[in-house]
């Protein structure tokens, strides 16, 4: 029995929404560009555990480049709670 994912997207897909994510410069919109590449190296890991070729390369691509965007994805949230409490310490100090 072999397990076929629902889309099927060309294998570089997954690699042009991840390198996008990265070098996005609107930190507004890297979280939506992140979920996106999230979603595109899932799909891509559920094809290739549906292939009976050895694809470890990828595999371990697809693991480091997951890694990455939750790494990216949690320094933008410290960085927005860090705006956010500077914020309200100048708040703080013009009262």
């Amino acid at each position: 029995m072999s397990i076929v994912p629902q889309a099927v997207t060309p294998p570089q897909e997954w690699k042009q929404l991840y390198v996008a994510a990265l070098l996005e410069k609107d930190s507004s919109r890297v979280p939506l560009l992140i979920a996106d590449a999230e979603r595109a190296i899932v799909l891509r890991a559920r094809q290739l555990f549906g292939t009976p070729e050895n694809n470890l390369r990828e595999g371990e691509a697809l693991d480091d480049a997951l890694h990455t965007l939750r790494t990216l994805r949690g320094c933008l949230a410290t960085r927005e709670q860090s705006v956010r409490a500077a914020r309200a310490g100048s708040a703080q100090l013009l009262n």
